[in-house]
This record gives structure tokens, sequence and C-alpha cells, in this order.
């Protein structure tokens, strides 16, 4: 018996499970691939902002992965995985129970850093993972329409920590005297890496909607965020979309990893010291070239992985060199992204390199886009 396990039920994963509910494995020695993932239901980022902003109810946000492990004769469980022994093909879960392997994948995403908000006596809700923040947001947010006022701090300026303030400043209403927004970043600015005029773009919709940004690093104290500007910035909340840091087990797993402790892989995501071992979303590091971590990413790669991680098993399985169609792919990411950015109403910003434009249309357009991708995996099990 050969085992694959895909750790983590992230959106690259979703596309394995895809491509084997389609087409099941045929291999000459028996196959059966595991999911180990803690939670049965995966979120999509991507509908993150249209969520908090009351756009969307939980449900359309999010996949139910059971009935799509079972379409694709994949058995779920439903657990964390705590250590990785690369050396000894095995994966290890938190009652010390390890799980031997073949084939690994890991999509696991990455963690919030917030190290620097450590001192804070106020709420610090870390935008990753994905579940902890929707239930923490929704329990803020009824406490704080209860008291009637709050003043909330997203802290870090790319594209998550703008929808994120604009998507707050939206569900809490136009009275800025009472709920009050700030948008904390760095000398950088707003969005780095994009275009001038989405820059400016977004920093007039922030204008008008009483959103102010400060381009300061943060420092939490017991009185709020300290700025480097040396001002003190009060705040009920703090929603931190800071970069992300890696699995601690990781530093074990015998992988070889970047600087920053995340799986180091090569263009076809496979890890560059184990050749049985793939990964790809936030916790990997391409070592080829510099590729964002970004949900666009993870999604376009997810055909790429799935290809690979058959191609992988069945060379293992038969021990003859691939040769053909088996042969493995490399995920070669565009230079330029499309990024489609909500501003809290149904309102949106394109931004594609130099190029940007707004309006209620660009709304609608990521809305087709995200409610289709959260279709595809429903219809699989129909």
């Amino acid at each position: 018996m050969k085992r694959v396990i895909l750790v983590g039920g992230g959106h690259a994963h979703l596309s394995v499970l895809e491509d084997l509910a389609r087409k099941p494995l045929q291999t000459k020695t028996p196959t059966e691939v595991l999911m180990i993932t803690p939670e049965a239901f995966q979120w999509y980022s991507g509908m993150l902002p249209g969520l908090i902003a009351g756009h969307y109810q939980a449900p359309e946000c999010r996949i139910d992965l059971q009935p799509l492990a079972k379409e694709s004769g994949v058995k779920l469980i439903l657990n964390s995985v705590i250590g990785i022994d690369a050396n000894r093909q095995c994966v290890c879960l938190p009652d010390g129970t390890p799980i031997e392997y073949d084939v690994l994948s890991l999509d696991v995403g990455s963690t919030t850093d917030t190290s620097w908000l450590s001192l804070s006596k106020q709420p610090i809700i870390p935008i990753k993972p994905l579940d902890n923040f929707i239930d923490r947001w929704n329990r803020f947010l009824d406490r704080a329409k209860t008291q009637g006022s709050c003043h909330i701090a997203v802290v870090g300026a790319g594209a998550a920590g703008i929808e994120l303030a604009l998507a707050a400043r939206h569900v809490l209403g136009d009275n800025a005297k009472k709920y009050k927004v700030s948008l904390i970043g760095t000398s950088s600015g707003l969005l780095p890496g994009h275009g001038k005029n989405v820059i400016r773009r977004i920093q007039s919709i922030l204008d008008r909607s009483n959103i102010t940004f400060s381009p300061h690093k943060a420092t939490a104290t017991d009185d709020g965020l300290l700025l480097s500007s040396g001002e003190l910035l009060p705040a009920n909340c703090v929603l931190a979309t800071t970069g992300g840091t890696a699995p601690d087990w990781l530093e074990l797993s015998k992988l070889a990893l970047d600087s920053s402790g995340f799986v180091a892989v090569d263009a076809c995501h496979r890890s560059i010291s184990h050749q049985n071992v793939f990964a790809v979303g936030d916790v990997c590091a391409r070592q080829d070239k510099y590729v964002a971590r970004s949900g666009v990413h993870a999604v376009h790669a997810g055909p790429i992985l799935a290809h690979n991680i058959r191609t992988t098993i069945m060379d293992h399985a038969s021990k003859e060199p691939p040769r053909g169609k088996y042969i493995l792919k490399e995920y070669n990411a565009k230079k330029r992204s499309l990024y489609l950015l909500s501003c809290g109403s149904r309102y949106g910003v394109v931004s594609w390199g130099g190029l940007s434009f707004s309006g209620t249309w660009v709304w609608k357009w990521k809305n087709r886009i995200d409610t289709n991708f959260i279709k595809r995996f429903s219809r699989i099990n129909e």
C-alpha cells in the first residue's frame, strides 16, 4: 500500500481533490490518499472582506471538505499535524500518532506575526488563521455595536489591510465619531509594490471613508499603539494583517527551509531536499525566483500541484522513470498579477501593473469570480 498525505485544506489542495474526483489514481500498487486538516470547512480568503462588510453569509464563503473528499476517494482526518520527519517519511498528530507517507504535500498557509503586539492589553485579532479571525471578529463586533462606539486599528497597509479597514468601516456605518477606523502601515506607504494610479485611488477612497492612514511602524504598549512618529494611538481592537510566519514544527522537519523558516521549493513546488515532498501557498518559498505570497498564486498553482502529485506517486509505484505526460510541470507565475480590491461597499478597484480602474462593476466582476470559485468545488459532489 502506497500513501499520499495532504496536510491542510488550502486552495491548492482543493484542486488536488478536484483532480482525484475526476480521475482516480490508477497504479499497480494500491494507493490511499489522506487529507489531514483541523477544520471540515475551508474558508475562501478572497471573500473575507465581503463577509466582514456584511455582503455574504458564512456558508457562502467556505467549502465543505467532507463531501468533496468523499467524492475524491480521499480519507479526511480532522486533526492537526504538529511535526514532520521527512527522512523517516512520516507526520505526527497531537496525540503522538505517526503516519507514514510515500508522497507528502503541504498547503497549511502561515500564521500572522503579532510578536510586536504582545504587550497590548487590547484585543489583538490576527487575520490568520481565518476561522479564528472570523469568530473573534464577530464577537468583537457584537460588543462594539452594543457599546455604541469603538476605535479599530488595522495594522498592515497591503491589500489585505486596506480591504479589512474598508470592510470594517462599511459594517460599522458612517458615524466616524462613534466608530473610528485607523490604518497603520510603514514608511513604504500604501500598497507597496502596486502602481501609483491604484495607490492614489485607494488613498482617495480611504479619505472619503474617514479612515486615517499613518505611514509609521507600530509597537503595542499598555496604553495603545505607539507609532514610530511618537504618536500614541489608543484602540479598542487591533486587527493584524502583518507578515506571516512559518509553522514552528517545520524547524525539526528535516526539510530544507529558507532563512525565514518556510519550505524551500523549486519551480515544480517540490522540496529542494526531499523529492517526494511538495509545498504550495504561504508555507513555501520558491528558490528559483521570487513569488509573492498571495492567494492568487495558490489557486493558480493548484492544477500544477495535482499533476505533480499524480506523476510522483505513479512513478514511485511503478519504479519507472516518468515519461511523456508524466513529467513534472513547473508553475510559471506571471510577472503581473490581477488584483480586484473590495472597498467596503459594493465598489472595487482594479490593480494590474501600472493600470487601475474602479467602480461598482469591479465589485460585480470580483463577486462573480469568487462565487464561481465556491460553486466550482461544490458541483463536484452534486
